[in-house]
């Protein structure tokens, strides 16, 4: 019966806090680098940007996690490049983000496809 709900806990958990499986060593190793590489974004970020930019981020990947992980690759590639003179605020994460919408900005366009049921206007010859 132990066996049953330790395998009923590990199914109730989010698939992030699941152990790994003990069968395949490379799934293993795959979740490590992602563990390291997520440790290493969230220390860099730490770094560059202040403590309400940070809360603002962390908002944002609440409800735009694709928005949120552009925004992130952008502070580290110019955190790498020495572009960034100090800790990003949250005003300049507002401008970052500003920049970003714009350039992942999608145009919506609607198209009307009108059915031509029993239309007489079609068979009028004048």
């Amino acid at each position: 019966m132990v066996h049953y709900t330790e395998k009923l806990q590990d199914w109730m958990l989010p698939n992030s806090e699941r152990p790994a499986s003990r069968s395949d060593p490379g799934d293993a190793a795959q979740q490590e680098a992602k563990h390291r590489e997520a440790e290493m974004r969230n220390s860099i970020l730490a770094q560059v940007l202040d403590q309400s930019a940070r809360a603002r981020l962390s908002n944002l990947a609440l409800v735009k996690p694709e928005k949120t992980k552009a925004v992130e690759n952008y502070l580290i590639q110019m955190a790498r490049y020495g572009q960034l003179s100090g800790k990003v605020s949250e005003q300049g994460l507002i401008e970052i983000l500003e920049k970003v919408s714009q350039q992942t900005e999608k145009k919506t366009t609607v198209k009307f496809n009108r059915r031509k049921v029993m239309d007489s206007d079609e068979d009028d010859d004048y």
